[in-house]
């Protein structure tokens, strides 16, 4: 079964560290280029000053970039998170969000820098804004993103190993 943007939103908004936390994904664009989430400030992700605690402001940043190379590069690719940081700018009040984006050519540096097997580490970055649209926080990720290298496929293995038989017999 092929995870759809809309299948990808409801299992992600039902994950439990997302659903305790009161992050919601809002959008995911049906090619996986765009993705909005947003948390509101709550009793349960409201720190001792009633601002939004930082581990729930990075949290609700943190699969998203791996998520959308690993729909847009397809099973080819490796894609995991290498590092990541949050620059805390202001207090997070009311409802904050983050608008994910991936241009075609961050892709297209993606597919030309991994295209001999080498790993690549793209460096993205996010904004967590609030309701007026001022930043709270800026998000860097810096992702590990490698071409899978091809193995023979079992009717190559088959021959081959026919061939080593009929050699030595």
């Amino acid at each position: 079964m092929k995870l759809t943007p809309r299948l990808a939103r409801l299992l992600i908004n039902l994950w439990p560290p997302f659903l305790g936390a009161g992050i919601r994904v809002r959008a995911i664009s049906s090619d996986w280029r765009d993705i909005t989430v947003a948390l509101k400030l709550r009793l349960g992700n409201r720190n001792y000053v009633g601002v939004h605690f930082g581990g729930s402001l990075y949290s609700m940043t943190d699969p998203f970039f791996m998520l959308m190379l690993m729909q847009n590069l397809g099973r080819d690719y490796i894609v995991w998170d290498k590092n990541g940081s949050i620059d805390y700018l202001k207090p997070g009040r009311g409802t904050v969000s983050a608008r994910f984006t991936l241009d075609e050519a961050t892709l297209a540096a993606i597919r030309a820098n991994t295209a001999n097997g080498d790993k690549y580490l793209p460096q993205l970055q996010v904004a967590v804004v609030d309701e007026q649209g001022e930043v709270v926080a800026r998000v860097h990720k810096t992702l590990y993103v490698r071409k899978k290298q091809k193995r023979p496929g079992a009717a190559e293995a088959a021959a081959g190993a026919l061939r080593d038989e009929a050699g030595t017999a």
